[in-house]
């Protein structure tokens, strides 16, 4: 289930390699966007990406109890979380290493990666106290 690498969001899903969460940012207007578009949303300006801390709060998630993969058994969250650097910088990604359960709404959590072989994809974890 992992996305085709081009030109505009290859950054995102391979910075992870790195240990680099890369989003976005307008050189013109300085708005992070996500997800990449390849051009600033706001003012067409020309974008880069840039480094993001990778920390944030989950603004909305949703726990799936069905399988819809083989290789992602239930339940798993899906997350929307809000990143730090900017209000309505939001990444969709999987909420992972914590109960289902326990996830709220405004929780703290930090990004890490998952090797995918040419991928490296962007999870959620709570985030440390």
């Amino acid at each position: 289930m992992l996305p085709a690498l081009d030109d505009v969001n290859r950054a995102y899903w391979t910075g992870g390699h790195d240990g680099q969460l890369l989003i976005e940012r307008c050189v013109s207007c300085k708005r992070w966007q996500h997800p990449p578009t390849g051009k600033c949303d706001a003012c067409t300006g020309p974008v880069v990406p840039e480094v993001v801390q990778g920390r944030g709060t989950v603004f909305t998630f949703t726990v799936n109890e069905h399988q819809f993969h083989s290789d992602v058994p239930p339940p798993y969250v899906i997350a929307i979380v809000e990143l730090d650097e900017q209000a309505d910088l939001r990444v969709v990604a999987n909420l992972t290493a914590c109960d289902p359960a326990e996830v709220r709404v405004g929780q703290r959590v930090e990004v890490v990666f998952e090797d995918h072989g040419e991928h490296s994809v962007p999870v959620f974890v709570p985030e440390a106290p």
